[in-house]
C-alpha cells in the first residue's frame, strides 16, 4: 500500500511511519517543521526515512496513487489562548480543511488524529465517544471543528474518514514540552521539575506503540464516519505518574508548585468499548513498561549531551 503520513517528523507520526515502512509499505512523509521545538529534535525523529517540508495550509497534498491519508500534522499543546491562537487555526483547521478537500477529490481514505481534549471537563469517566464535547482550550476547540470539517466534507463530498481522539501520548520521542518528557530530563539532569497546581490531575496514559497500532487498525478496518477513543488502560495522577518513574530510575525529583495550567483538564478517562468491539484493538503495554522505556530514551539522550 502507498500512504501519506503528514506529521511524520513528529513524535507519534515517526513512530507510524517506521511501523509502516518495516511493512513493506510506501510511505510519503511530510511535515512543517515548525518552531514550536527545536526542528533539529524532529530532523532525528525522521532519519530513518526522508520528510517533504510541506505547509498543508498552503501546499495541496498530491494523492495520485495513494491508498490512504494519516493526518497527525497539527499545532499541539493545551496552552493555545491569545496570540497563538491564530497558529492554532491555521495548522490545525485551515490545514486540516486543505488535506480533507484533496482526500474528497482524489477518493481516498483519511485517518485523523484528534484529541481527548474536545471532551474538556466531561460529565462521566469513563469517557465514551458520545458525551457532549465541552472543550476547555482553544486546541480543543480547533480539534473539534476538524471533526466537525470532517463530517462536512463527508456528507456533501463522499470523504471517507475515521477520527481518533488520542488520549495523553507517551514514549520515546515525546515532545519536549510534555509531562513524562519534562519529568524525565529533570530526573535524569537533578534539576527542579515545577507541578502545575495539586498534582492530583489524573490522565489515561497511552504508549505511543499501543496508538500506532490503534491508528493502523483504523485505516485498514473501521468503517467511514467513525470515531473512537484511543486510549491506555490505566489512570494514574500527575503525582502516582511521577512516584513510579522515580521507582523505574531509581532516582527522586526535585518539585515547585505552580499554578495551574489555563484550559488543562483536571481528568481523562477512555471508555474504548467501542475501538474494542469494532476493531478488536486494546492497549497493550502497563503503564510501568512504558515508562521504563521513556526513561530508558531520555536517559541515554541526556547523557550524550
Amino acid at each position: 500500500m502507498r500512504y501519506v503520513v503528514t506529521g511524520a517528523a513528529g513524535f507519534i507520526g515517526s513512530h507510524l511511519a517506521e511501523a509502516l515502512l518495516a511493512d513493506g509499505h510506501d510511505v510519503y512523509a511530510v511535515d512543517c517543521f515548525t518552531e514550536y521545538y527545536d526542528p533539529a529534535q524532529k530532523e532525528e525523529n525522521a532519519r530513518a526515512f526522508g520528510v517533504d517540508r510541506i505547509d498543508l495550509a498552503d501546499v495541496p497534498l498530491e494523492l495520485s496513487g495513494v491508498d490512504g491519508v494519516f493526518h497527525l500534522a497539527g499545532q499541539p499543546g493545551v496552552r493555545s489562548f491569545g496570540e497563538a491562537f491564530p497558529l492554532y487555526v491555521r495548522r490545525n483547521v485551515l490545514a486540516t480543511q486543505k488535506v480533507f478537500e484533496s482526500c474528497a477529490e482524489a477518493g481516498v481514505r483519511a485517518v485523523f488524529a484528534s484529541s481527548s481534549s474536545i471532551y474538556g471537563d466531561a460529565e462521566t469517566f469513563p469517557t465514551r465517544e458520545d458525551a457532549i464535547p465541552k472543550p476547555l482550550s482553544p486546541y480543543g476547540i480547533t480539534k473539534l471543528a476538524c471533526e466537525h470539517l470532517a463530517y462536512a466534507y463527508a456528507r456533501s463530498f463522499g470523504l471517507e474518514c475515521v477520527a481518533l481522539r488520542y488520549f495523553t501520548v507517551y514514549g520515546p520521542r515525546q515532545r519536549p514540552d510534555m509531562f513524562f518528557r519534562r519529568v524525565c530530563e529533570r530526573l535524569a539532569d537533578g534539576g527542579l521539575f515545577e507541578i502545575y497546581g495539586t498534582g492530583e490531575q489524573s490522565r489515561s496514559f497511552t504508549y505511543v506503540a499501543d496508538v500506532v497500532e490503534a491508528t493502523r487498525a483504523a485505516m485498514e478496518r473501521a468503517p467511514a464516519g467513525a470515531t473512537y477513543n484511543v486510549g491506555g488502560g490505566e489512570e494514574a495522577s500527575m503525582l502516582e505518574a511521577i512516584a513510579l518513574l522515580e521507582s523505574v530510575s531509581g532516582r527522586a525529583l526535585q518539585t515547585g508548585r505552580v499554578e495551574s495550567a489555563k484550559g488543562d483538564m483536571a481528568r481523562t478517562k477512555a471508555d474504548i468499548s467501542r475501538i474494542g468491539a469494532e476493531l478488536g484493538w486494546r492497549p497493550r503495554t502497563s503503564l510501568r513498561d512504558g515508562l521504563a522505556a521513556m526513561w530508558s530514551w531520555t536517559a541515554a539522550r541526556v547523557a550524550a549531551g
